[in-house]
């Protein structure tokens, strides 16, 4: 997850007031994607779940990799 501009190849998503952007061709191969922000006692921050196949077991978060 990073801040962006959209471009020609990527797909773009309102939701409560917020603007999602993603390769179109990461679309096709990761829906479908869940997403939601989570506030728990541990912390909080972005969840985010797909069909993607990951190529290694890195955790998630910033950093995870």
């Amino acid at each position: 997850m990073a801040l962006d501009e959209p471009n020609e190849n990527d797909q773009v998503f309102e939701d409560n007031g917020f603007t999602y952007v993603i390769e179109k061709k990461l679309l096709q191969e990761a829906q479908p994607i869940e997403m939601d922000y989570l506030v728990t006692q541990q912390g909080e921050g972005f969840f985010i779940k797909s069909s993607l196949k990951r190529d290694s077991d890195c955790g998630g978060g910033c950093s995870g990799c």
